[in-house]
This record gives C-alpha cells, sequence and structure tokens, in this order.
C-alpha cells in the first residue's frame, strides 16, 4: 500500500485573500445587526412616546381652584381626645412615642384617650 501525500499548499496571496473574505463577511453581519438593532431602538422610542403623549396631555391642564382654608383648628385635628389623669405634656410625649415606634405619621393616628394607669 502506498500512501501518496499531496502538496495542495494554497499560495500566500489566495490565504490572504480567503482570509480577508471572511473578515469582510463578519464585518457585513456585525453592520447590519447594528442597522436593525438601531431601528428597532427607534421603533420603540416612537411607541413609547405615543403611549406618553396622552399622559403630558392630562398634566398640562389647569389645576382645579383651591379649597377655602380650614380654620387653625380643623387643620390638624383628627377627633377628640380625652385625657384621664395626665396631663398634656405627657399626651404628648406619649403619642410622639406611639408613632415612633410604629413609624405611622402622627398626623395619620387617631387617639380617642389617654389614661394614666397607677402601678400597684
Amino acid at each position: 500500500m502506498n500512501i501518496v501525500l499531496s502538496n495542495d499548499v494554497l499560495p500566500m496571496s489566495e490565504a490572504f485573500l480567503d482570509a480577508f473574505t471572511v473578515i469582510l463577511v463578519v464585518f457585513g453581519v456585525l453592520f447590519i445587526m447594528f442597522v436593525l438593532i438601531s431601528l428597532s431602538g427607534k421603533i420603540f422610542a416612537s411607541a413609547s412616546s405615543k403611549k406618553e403623549a396622552p399622559k403630558a396631555e392630562v398634566k398640562a391642564a389647569p389645576a382645579p381652584a383651591a379649597e377655602a382654608p380650614a380654620a387653625p383648628e380643623e387643620e390638624f385635628s383628627s377627633g377628640t381626645l380625652k385625657l384621664k389623669g395626665c396631663d398634656e405634656k405627657t399626651a404628648a410625649m406619649i403619642m410622639a412615642i406611639v408613632s415612633d415606634n410604629t413609624g405611622i405619621p402622627l398626623s395619620e393616628l387617631i387617639f380617642k384617650s389617654i389614661t394614666l394607669v397607677e402601678e400597684k
């Protein structure tokens, strides 16, 4: 059995031509991908701007007339508070502590009564 080795070696100029062709194909595909991504970005941007246009019109509408300000007593009042056996300073301190511990703003809390409990 005879093994014949062929000397089919590409000339250097043909190898460079093949390499250059491959590089052109790769950069061509990358350029096409760049164009497609840019176009899709513009399409999505125009679609989102069309959705946001009605919101802008709503914001541009004039504000309704302001209501008459309430009396100073009614601004921060949320009912009446009955103090049983404690003074106002102590009650204010208790309300501030409850507000701080719960994380609820004092203006949203409603206290009905505060009673002093004597220890025996």
